[in-house]
């Protein structure tokens, strides 16, 4: 099965080579988009080189819109049964993939998140960052119903059915919470009607561990550092989509929950 590789890119100029060169050498059958928010920084000329590529997408914003609007295109354009985001600071190491791949590929996900909470050796966060991380995933959970402990993490895998499935609007960090939001609704549709398997209606989301490199909170525009509430959880919690909470770096590896039609294991 082909993987697509969605990398939103934004003044990257540092690290965007490093990381397409770790991309590249994982062991899957890949399309790769590279999606640049109206970088600054040299970013663009970086990825000229990669324009005319087999193997990739090089896409462009004409003014800067944000993360969530750069994972939208790069949804739009993938082509394949599996989407996985790749933040191009190299927070995540793409030489990981088998373990998010994994419960997708043998049928028992649909969607996977990753999640630095969930016990194993870990590098240290900021407390205050770890404190509002911990805020926006609690009350994410207390609308969604669901048990994640990292709904902002970005290391997060679909079935292209699903991402078809759902309608993402909000342009910034606040993709996480959107996003969440509509994974949840789903869960719920499946749950109330348990045959109904068809038109991306998802039966099973898997959390597990994923390997994350440090870096310093600020350090990039696509690093985490700051999540958007979005639209489709501001009428839940009284916030305008734009409102900005500051969080930290993703930082620590994590383990594995399984949530089917509503039951969790």
């Amino acid at each position: 099965m082909k993987l697509s590789v969605v990398i939103p890119v934004y003044n990257e100029k540092a690290f965007l080579r490093d990381v397409v060169r770790r991309v590249e050498a994982t062991d899957y059958d890949k399309e790769i988009l590279l999606i640049d928010d109206c970088s600054t920084d040299g970013t663009q000329e970086i990825l000229a080189e990669y324009k005319h590529r087999e193997g990739f997408r090089v896409l462009y914003h004409s003014r800067n819109q944000g993360k969530g609007a750069a994972l939208r295109t790069g949804f739009t354009h993938a082509t394949v049964d599996i989407i996985i985001i790749q933040d191009a600071d190299l927070e995540y190491d793409p030489k990981d993939y088998g373990a998010p791949l994994e419960p997708i590929l043998d049928g028992r996900a649909d969607v996977v998140y990753g999640s630095r909470f969930l016990g194993g050796p870990h590098r240290v966060m900021f407390y205050w960052h770890y404190v509002g991380n911990k805020l926006l995933t609690t009350l994410s959970n207390m609308f969604t119903n669901l048990n994640l402990t990292d709904m902002e993490t970005g290391y997060k895998v679909f079935s292209k059915k699903v991402i078809d499935s759902i309608t993402l609007k909000c342009n910034r960090f606040g993709f996480e919470p959107e996003i969440t939001n509509k994974i949840a609704k789903k869960i719920s549709g499946s749950t109330r009607s348990r045959s109904r398997t068809a038109d991306g209606t998802i039966q099973k989301v898997k959390k597990l561990p994923g390997r994350m490199e440090w870096r310093l909170c600020g350090s990039s525009s696509n690093s985490g550092s700051s999540i958007d509430a979005t639209r489709n959880l501001s009428g839940r919690f009284g916030l305008p989509c734009q409102s900005r909470f500051q969080v930290g770096s993703k930082v620590s590896p994590q383990k594995s929950q399984v949530m089917s039609s509503g039951k969790t294991t």
